[in-house]
């Protein structure tokens, strides 16, 4: 990878994106995560390739839920940031495909970034750190920041431009081959399976509910909606959300008041 492939302007804005990426979840929410980082990090990129309605454009395209292990997040605003200048360049790109290949990135890339940094680094930092501070060491949380925050530094700030380098020589690749609309159908449903496993892990709900027809029969209603399907309640619940926020306009906040009401109320009657 050489500088030289980049312009003065392209260096510019990948290290205002490396430096705005530090803030990426420090307006972190729960209806979208790090969205409004990612945002932040990539704009200098979409102010330099839109004007008017089209920067508002590409501002609502990267505003959308965002999160994965923090050193891999250039990687994919690198890799989004080169898929905005082709499509401010060609009239046929197509805008699905942006968010198609962020959502499909998001999880792998966590589950590699969170087993290095998470499962590793900080397991050896931890454990240096400690033995300095056993041994009265002053500098025992020093050496476990250094150890740990270095590696996430250089990662973070070469993983900008090998997203963004990269994301060049790949897009010109796939539409020359042609394979461009491939691409995005494969990049959606692993997006999809992602939003998926997502769902099944951050929802839970299990009832207490039991039917009893005579002392020696009783109908465990949460058994019964297992074997019908498992975390079939949390997908309709999630599925019933979405179409209020996107079809009936429904905010976040409003959903997020009547899932507290609908809980309270379940919880008061001992269904869950």
């Amino acid at each position: 990878m050489s500088k030289n492939q980049l312009t003065k302007q392209e260096e510019k804005n990948i290290n205002k994106m490396f430096w705005r990426s530090f803030t990426l979840f420090s307006s972190f929410g729960y209806a979208n995560h790090g969205a409004t980082g990612f945002l932040y990090s990539v704009l200098p990129f979409l102010e330099e390739y839109y004007e008017g309605e089209e920067l508002k454009e590409a501002m609502d395209r990267n505003i959308v839920w965002f999160n994965t292990t923090h050193p891999f997040s250039t990687f994919i605003m690198g890799l989004v940031s080169s898929m905005e200048k082709e499509n401010s360049e060609n009239p046929d790109f197509d805008t699905d495909s942006i968010n198609a290949v962020k959502t499909s990135l998001m999880g792998p890339l966590a589950g590699i970034g969170d087993s290095i940094f998470w499962g590793i680094i900080r397991i050896i930092a931890a454990g240096i750190a400690i033995g300095l501070g056993m041994q009265g060491n002053v500098l025992a949380p020093i050496v476990f920041i250094l150890i740990y925050n270095i590696p996430s530094v250089l990662l973070r700030y070469y993983n900008a431009r090998i997203g963004y380098l990269l994301g060049s020589t790949y897009l010109e690749k796939v539409y020359e081959s042609g394979l461009i609309h491939i691409l995005t159908k494969a990049a959606s449903s692993l997006g999809l399976f992602m939003i998926g496993a997502m769902t099944v892990s951050f929802i839970s709900f299990n009832t207490s509910l039991e039917i009893v027809f005579s002392p020696e029969n009783t109908m465990v209603v949460q058994d019964v909606l297992d074997q019908l399907f498992v975390g079939l309640i949390p997908l309709v619940y999630t599925l019933g959300s979405h179409y209020l926020m996107s079809k009936k306009k429904w905010s976040f906040n409003r959903v997020l008041v009547v899932t507290i009401v609908i809980c309270l109320i379940l919880s008061f009657i001992g269904v869950v």
